[in-house]
This record gives structure tokens, sequence and C-alpha cells, in this order.
């Protein structure tokens, strides 16, 4: 994929969730079947990195399951981190905070570590909620996934969810023709699609259809053993696939090719 439409499709997405920052947080205050199966994965975790955070949905359920530590969201929507600050939980033993980044940059784990008050260098648990179809081209997938590996502690988990939305076909009147965002259809790849949201397709958004055999390949690359795939939530039940993998010392990385890389990097981290 060009850079130039990686920066588009990028560019795309910011801007929605900087418009519909409001009325998108209002369709996420509860939380959805599946969260209740990965907590038991993230309670014994002392602290936690949330990357994607959006309105802080994924704090306020762990607080109201009764985990405490540590635990730093991130995401790169100024409105949606004011949102998850103004509405995070306060409790005794959790400490939490809020920083605005970059996700899809060439140095994310550095940024990460620089952005980072305390100074944390590896986290027990880190978890990309509906984050990994917003990032467009396979090697920005896998090269984000090297960054999240880099974060986890030996033996840390690393807990991911994918959308599914080509699995609903009430969802098939959302897909827009590329056009519609002045995006020509060939600078894509196979698995991108332009998504319509809200009344009256008031929004757009760049989304990539990532299956279960994509998302362990992706993370098998980053050197990450799978612990467990499940399939949740929705009308369907079976909306979001999620992916709980753990840090493996052992494994090989597999590098993505260069000509597929983008260049040169699509941003900088936001101070």
């Amino acid at each position: 994929m060009k850079p130039e439409t990686c920066a588009a499709l990028l560019e795309l997405n910011r801007r929605f969730y900087e418009q519909f920052a409001g009325e998108f947080a209002r369709t996420r205050r509860s939380w959805p079947p599946g969260f209740e199966h990965i907590l038991p994965y993230l309670l014994p975790a002392a602290n936690i990195i949330d990357l994607g955070c959006g309105n802080g949905r994924l704090l306020r359920f762990l607080a109201a399951r009764g985990w405490r530590g540590r635990y730093l969201g991130v995401d790169s929507s100024a409105a949606l981190l004011s949102i998850a600050a103004d509405e995070a939980p306060r409790a005794s033993g959790l400490q939490a905070e809020f920083r605005q980044l970059e996700l899809i940059s060439p140095d994310l784990t550095q940024s990460l570590r620089l952005a980072d008050a305390a100074g944390e260098t590896t986290w027990e648990a880190a978890t990309a909620l509906a984050v990994l179809h917003h990032i467009p081209g396979r090697a920005q997938r896998a090269a984000f996934l090297t960054a999240c590996a880099d974060l986890l502690r030996p033996d840390g988990v690393l807990i991911l969810s994918t959308w599914q939305f080509l699995t609903a076909p009430r969802l098939a009147t959302r897909r827009l023709p590329w056009e519609a965002a002045g995006i020509p259809p060939e600078e894509v790849e196979p698995e991108d699609y332009l998504l319509a949201w809200g009344e009256g397709a008031a929004g757009q958004r760049y989304c990539a259809a990532i299956n279960e055999a994509a998302l362990r390949e992706l993370a098998e690359g980053a050197g990450l053993t799978c612990v467990e795939c499940f399939r949740a939530d929705g009308h369907e039940g079976n909306l979001n696939l999620y992916g709980v993998f753990r840090r493996s010392l052992k494994k090989e990385r597999r590098m993505p090719s260069a000509e597929d890389r983008c260049h040169p990097p699509l941003s900088s981290p936001i101070p």
C-alpha cells in the first residue's frame, strides 16, 4: 500500500472520531459479553496498558469487577480521551492515566515509554480492542503487533479484538464505494472496506476485514503464542473476534517485506 493511501485512510478515521466522539462514546457506555470472557486474563495483572482506549470503557468495566492496579489508556483522539478522563472511576487502589499518542508510529514502543510518567517499561497485560482493523495495510498491522509484543513482560498477555462486520448481513448496507471518500479502489488492499456510520450515513470509517487465520498469522509473526480465539458480542453473538496471546521469547519474528511497508513513517507521536 502506498504511503499516501495509508495516510489518507488514517486521516479518514481521525476525522471521524474527532467529529463523532460524543455520539460514538454514547454507543459504548456498557460493555460487551466478550469483556467477561477476557476478565480472568486481566484480573491478575498489576498493570495494564489499553491501546486505543477510546472513552475508557475497559477501565470502567475492570473497576466494576474489582480490579485494582495501574492502568494507562492510550488513544490518538483527544476528544475521546477527554471523555475517558472525565468518566474514569475513582477507587482506592486504582491508578488511571491517559495519554494522547498516535498508535501508527515507527517508534511506538519507545514513544509509549517516554510518554509514561511513571517510567513503566513493560506491562503484565496489554489490550488493543477494536483497534487492529483500523490500521491500514498488512505491514502496518504487523509492525503494530510487534510493538505490542515489545511492551509485554515475559509471559505477559496481549488481548485483541477485531470487528467481524462481513459476517453480519445487516451491516452489508453500510459498505460504501471507495470513490465516496475520494480514494481510488485499486490503491487499497483486498480486505479493506469503507463503512458508513450513523443516521443517514453521516460518518465514514476505514475498516479491514481480519479473520481468525489472519489474526493468528500476524500474532505469530510478532513472536506471540495463541492462548485462545473466540467470537462474541452483537445481536448475532459473533460480531467481534477476540484473540488472547502470550509473549513467547522462543519464537522468531517474521518481519514484513520491505516492498510492502509504507515509507516514510505515516505520523509521529503527539505530545
